[in-house]
Order: C-alpha cells, then structure tokens, then sequence
C-alpha cells in the first residue's frame, strides 16, 4: 500500500510520498515513489504513484522513453510538454497503453489494474498547478475550496487535511500538515513505511525550493510526531466530559 498526498496553496506546492511496497507480510520492499523533472527556471514537475508498483513504473518509464506522436513524429514526454494540461494528457495516455499492453494478461491472472498518480508543478508561462490521475488515465485538477488530493491509503491523514489545509496558508505551514497527515496514516497503517520523500515548489520559480528524504529516526519528524501526540491528548483532556449523565 502507499500514501501520497499533494497540498496547493497561494504559495506554493508541496507533495509528499511514502516508500513502501509489499506483496504479503514477509515481502516488504522500498522503492521511490515521488519523482522529480526539473528544469530550473523552465520547468519543475513531480509525479507521485500509488498502486501495482509493475504497473507505475510501466507508466513513468513509458513517459521517459516518450510515446511518438503520428502526426509530428516527436516523442512526447513530460519534458517537452507544452503546458501542465497537456502534460497531464500524457500521463493517462501512457496509463490507457500501460492497460492496452499489460491488462489482458494482468486479467488472466487475476491482478487488478491498479494504478493513480499525482501530478504537480509548474511550467514556464503555465500557473502552477496539481492533478490525480486515475487508473483509466482521466483526471480531475485540485482547486482552492479543496486544495489537496490525496491516493492510496488516504482515510488515515485525511483528517489533518480537511481541518487545517487552506489555500491562504504558508508553503511550510502545508508542508508541516502534510508530515502530520502522512503520520497518522504511518501510525494506523502498516502498509505505509518510511523512508519519505518531500517536495516543495515556490510558485512562479518553476524549480524545486525542497527536495529531501526523510529517513526513519529524522529529529524533526520524530519531534512533530510526538508533538502532535501531545497535543491531542491535551485537547482531549481539555474539553468538558459529555453531560449526558442518566439519573440514578
């Protein structure tokens, strides 16, 4: 399993991948699962996949050899993508060839096609922008009245996000959310692991402000989780005690 989560402010973007894969309790595994195009000043894009771990790296290696365009001859990819719509357009083609290619065998065996992505960032004279990519390669785009998307195992730290991620915050105050988010969901769910892979984009540089692994034992994440912890159970000591009280 896999938690990912993208957080879209005034700011900025930050996004957020764990890197843990397993195929049964005694077969766990870490792979990268946040990728990073950069061409600073011209382009920043992240990709972060969830899901058949076969299945997403079909994808992100059938976006890096490009896929050939009938009518230019060029390959596309997301590097030479002209605008972040049209860069998102090729993430579910190379999804929909993925599924045209591996899912007839994938059905005879019995294997979901299970795939999604979050895609986010910005390219020179494009706003700066974020979307999810669904297994049959359509997407919807985040919006300020909801400015996050989430894949994988997301019930967890979905909480944390509809209570304190705004459109109106600082780049680092979302960041800041998404460890806490991405805590919850390490501390109820074993099929999301560390290492973690963060990325912060500050709109309109078209480059990486961050980018950083967050290994187990990182002072800071140890320091936020057991913060946050705190908090929690003093907020819940604070509040008054239900007063449905049954006379006896």
């Amino acid at each position: 399993m896999t938690y990912c989560c993208g957080i879209l402010v005034r700011e900025g973007l930050v996004m957020i991948a764990d890197t843990r894969t397993n195929a049964g309790l005694d077969n766990i595994s870490t792979f990268r699962k946040l990728h990073v195009i950069k061409d600073p000043g011209n382009r920043v894009l992240a990709l972060a996949a969830s899901g058949n771990l076969s299945i997403s790296q079909s994808v992100v290696s059938m976006l890096n050899e490009g896929m050939p365009n009938p009518e230019t001859g060029e390959a596309e990819t997301l590097t030479n993508a002209p605008t972040m719509f049209q860069a998102a357009m090729r993430i579910g083609q190379a999804v929909r060839k993925v599924a045209d290619i591996e899912g007839p065998a994938l059905e005879a065996a019995d294997v979901k096609f299970d795939v999604s992505f979050l895609f986010g960032g910005q390219i020179k004279g494009d706003q700066l922008r974020l979307f999810m990519i669904y297994a049959a390669g359509n997407f919807i785009e985040c919006t300020i009245d909801t400015p996050y998307l989430q894949i994988g195992e997301h019930k967890y730290g979905k909480p944390i996000l509809d209570r304190a991620a705004i459109y109106g915050i600082d780049l680092y105050d979302a960041l800041k959310i998404s460890l806490l988010s991405m805590d919850s969901t390490l501390r109820s769910n074993l099929g999301v692991g560390m290492p973690l892979d963060v990325i912060a984009i500050r709109r309109d540089t078209c480059d990486a402000e961050l980018v950083y692994r967050i290994n187990p034992g990182d002072p800071y994440f140890h320091d936020l989780s057991e913060r946050w912890s705190a908090a929690l159970r003093a907020a819940h000591m604070a509040i008054p005690r239900p007063p449905y009280v049954t006379a006896r």
